[in-house]
């Protein structure tokens, strides 16, 4: 019983472990010798991350990657820090190309839905159907309270193309720069590389002012967004991470 409360429960620097999705899985530098799909991406991309994080002042490889979206917004952001001590600064935002669904959390299998929350990278893919793509931990453990407990839905991924059935689709590009710059920090020892997904960026008002108008009505909408914007309020503030857990209610509680 300690050892299944601890998998469900755990939670180090902003990212949430559920049951045992933390499986092994090959590394990067075994997928690039193993994919030629990888190794190509490499030969295309590598050198030309590096250029820009030199130009950035960013120390490469990234001792940890930090991922957060906005679904209103359509854009990934990449944060990444030299040092675990260090602040993370903002590497590069990308176009998320191609949005599903609406605000709000992803509750059910087939809703369409992008999941809103807080998960981390639980797969390198490099035989996506839309050409390498990057998994989330999605259902973690406050959508197993939550969503529906026989069909929440699984499958959600980072990739390229620009297709989305509830997925964040970045184009092959940018993709492959993030499966790149995920893959040297997981390389360097970053076990689990963390992802937030938000409704909308909130420092933007044409934004919020939509996420209002759109949630208005629901209770319950309203009271998950307040409990998730308290995470990007303190990442705002700090550029760290806060730890977060989740209640039995299937709430966020960070410190």
């Amino acid at each position: 019983m300690k050892n299944q409360l601890f998998s469900f429960f755990l939670v180090i620097t902003g990212i949430l472990l559920i049951g045992n999705q933390a499986l092994a899985q090959p590394s990067p530098s075994e997928l690039r010798k193993n994919s030629s799909r990888v190794a190509d991406a490499y030969k295309r991309t590598e050198d030309t991350i590096v250029k820009q994080f030199a130009k950035q002042n960013l120390v490469w490889p990234p001792a940890e990657v930090y991922v957060r979206s906005f679904k209103y917004d359509r854009q990934l952001e990449v944060w990444v820090k030299g040092d675990e001590k260090d602040p993370f600064k903002l590497f590069k935002t990308y176009k998320v190309c191609m949005q599903s669904g609406t605000m709000g959390p992803k509750r059910f299998e087939g809703d369409y839905q992008v999941p809103e929350g807080f998960y981390y990278i639980n797969e390198f893919n490099p035989n996506s159907a839309y050409h390498l793509s990057l998994g989330l931990n999605y259902p973690n453990a406050s959508d197993a309270i939550l969503s529906d407990q026989s069909r929440p839905g699984n499958n959600i991924y980072i990739h390229g193309n620009c297709v989305s059935t509830g997925c964040i689709p970045i184009s092959d590009v940018p993709m492959e720069e993030l499966f790149i710059i995920a893959g040297a920090a997981k390389e360097r020892g970053q076990e689990f590389i963390p992802v937030h997904v938000f409704p909308v960026k909130y420092t933007i008002k044409k934004s919020m002012d939509y996420l209002n108008e759109t949630i208005k009505n629901s209770a319950a909408l309203m009271a998950f967004n307040t409990n998730i914007k308290s995470v990007f309020d303190v990442f705002e503030m700090k550029k760290q991470l806060p730890v977060i857990m989740v209640n039995k209610k299937g709430e966020y509680v960070f410190n």
